[in-house]
């Protein structure tokens, strides 16, 4: 079975998930959307399909099984609906959406229409934290109570300039674009979602957040609490990230320094899962997508997850404003 495959978004990520997906065997990209001229001239180069200035008339022309959205957050919302409308299945870039509201209303609509709907965190297909998912899972550090976590890259660098730092077209700043991957690592691998929320944020000049501290109480559905500290920054040099979870019989740390797992009475441990490159986690989560479509089953990153990141995310940046404490369902 052969599927027709739209791309909404032809930036530098919607190129490389283009190419990804017409190396794919019984996949045929038939179309490219973006409202910038020099975007679909280079999918043109290395794609035959058709381009669109509207992504509206991609949708109309052609019958299409699904579209991958890679653009701005804030576009998300309104992209998501009109392939839903037109029974389309979506695989949309993170975050999902900007607001819970939407984000809820959007998987109302999937669910209603029997549609495959996932959310581009590569991370779940990442050796690493399956690993780190495994070992929480299976109790092999105990109960999971503490989490320390924190994410740095030189973002304002190759943001300047870009929607990125349009709030208009990115919802916020670093936290919602970089920090949402840490975000969601935080929540899928501790099995969690926000419930209680508190966060300061910093510009540092720009138009959005540079830093931010982000302290909040997750829960999983058996009642357990957990406590997080969230740091991200837009002003580091290079790019660093570091998870350290903390349960009643061990601790694991993942970051630059390696992937170390400690045990009641036992030595640490130095695991060496394996890594996966920019472009292999796209292929991995783009053609478990398409199993999803194929098979009418769920995806594996389904848009759930993006729900949970947008609901930490939106309390954080309102937590901020406002120097209160938010509740996550009074969002």
């Amino acid at each position: 079975m052969t599927l027709d495959i739209g791309v909404i978004g032809l930036g530098g990520l919607g190129r490389v998930q283009s190419t990804v997906l017409d190396d794919m065997d019984d996949v045929r990209v038939v179309g490219g959307a973006d409202v910038a001229v020099a975007a679909r001239e280079a999918f043109e180069r290395e794609i035959a399909a058709d381009t669109y200035e509207d992504y509206n008339d991609m949708i109309e022309h052609h019958d299409l099984d699904a579209v991958a959205i890679v653009t701005p957050h804030e576009l998300h919302r309104d992209q998501v609906e009109a392939a839903f409308q037109h029974d389309i299945n979506v695989h949309v870039e993170k975050p999902l959406v900007t607001r819970s509201v939407d984000a809820a209303e959007l998987i109302d609509m999937a669910n209603e229409r029997d549609l495959v709907f996932q959310v581009g965190y590569q991370r779940h297909f990442d050796p690493a934290y399956r690993e780190i998912r495994r070992l929480i899972g299976d109790g092999e550090i105990g109960e999971v109570h503490m989490v320390s976590c924190y994410l740095g890259q030189a973002w304002t660098d190759s943001a300047a300039g870009t929607w990125r730092m349009d709030p208009e077209l990115s919802g916020g700043g670093q936290l919602i674009d970089s920090g949402s991957h840490l975000l969601d690592v935080l929540l899928w691998t501790t099995d969690t979602e926000p419930a209680v929320v508190t966060a300061l944020t910093d510009n540092r000049g720009h138009d959005v957040d540079v830093d931010s501290a982000v302290a909040a109480r997750l829960v999983g559905e058996d009642g357990r609490s957990v406590t997080a500290s969230i740091g991200v920054t837009g002003e580091g040099a290079g790019f660093t990230e570091h998870l350290a979870i903390w349960g009643t019989a061990g601790r694991v740390t993942y970051g630059a320094d390696g992937f170390h797992v400690e045990r009641e009475g036992r030595p640490s441990a130095i695991l060496e899962p394996g890594g996966m490159d920019y472009r292999e986690g796209n292929r991995r989560k783009l053609a478990g997508f398409l199993e999803a479509v194929r098979t009418g089953t769920e995806p594996p990153v389904p848009a759930s997850f993006g729900l949970h990141v947008t609901q930490l995310t939106e309390a954080a940046y309102r937590a901020a404003e406002r120097g209160e404490v938010i509740d996550v369902d009074e969002l």
